[in-house]
């Protein structure tokens, strides 16, 4: 696990780290082997800066399939997440917004869910992190009505914004 390092930071430590650990901490970002690998290769970085542009122009280039991949490595929204990894902490406090929903807003974010997952055939991705759930679940039926190629953009932009600020976390 990357840490703060005496003499450098999180960043240095990240620099440091060998190859395999970096690896492991960049999948708990975005479960895409071939990125944290890729990502993990550029080292060291200079600045978090250049870590952060690096790390985006993989996400960018991710195929719908890695995009796919790494979509299996998240909780449907609403859904409470009991590991003690760094991931599952990370995605307790990006789904907060959820801790006040009432019995109703949970059910009905609980059917848009599986519309959603029947219309689309993955789980439903938001970026979550400071938005309530009545956002939530207006955010998850008004995608319901998209085309798949356009939820396709829309989900992979979600996961670029999900994984750039779990690195920020990693290493900011």
């Amino acid at each position: 696990m990357i840490g703060i390092t005496p003499g450098g930071g999180a960043l240095a430590g990240f620099n440091r780290a060998p190859a395999g650990q970096a690896e492991r901490d960049l999948l708990a970002c975005c479960a895409v082997p071939e990125w944290a690998r890729e990502v993990a290769a550029g080292r060291p970085y200079p600045s978090l800066r250049a870590l952060v542009e690096s790390a985006d122009g993989g996400l960018l280039r991710l195929s719908w399939e890695q995009v796919a991949q790494a979509l299996a490595a998240h909780p449907r929204i609403g859904e409470r997440v009991a590991g003690t990894d760094r991931e599952s902490a990370w995605s307790r406090r990006e789904q907060a917004g959820m801790d006040g929903a009432d019995a109703a807003t949970r059910a009905a974010l609980v059917e848009a869910n599986r519309a959603y997952e029947r219309r689309f055939g993955h789980i439903f991705l938001i970026f979550a992190s400071g938005r309530t759930d009545a956002e939530l679940l207006a955010a998850a039926r008004d995608r319901l009505t998209n085309d798949a190629a356009t939820e396709r953009r829309v989900v992979h932009g979600e996961l670029r914004r999900i994984a750039l600020q779990r690195l920020e976390r990693l290493v900011g």
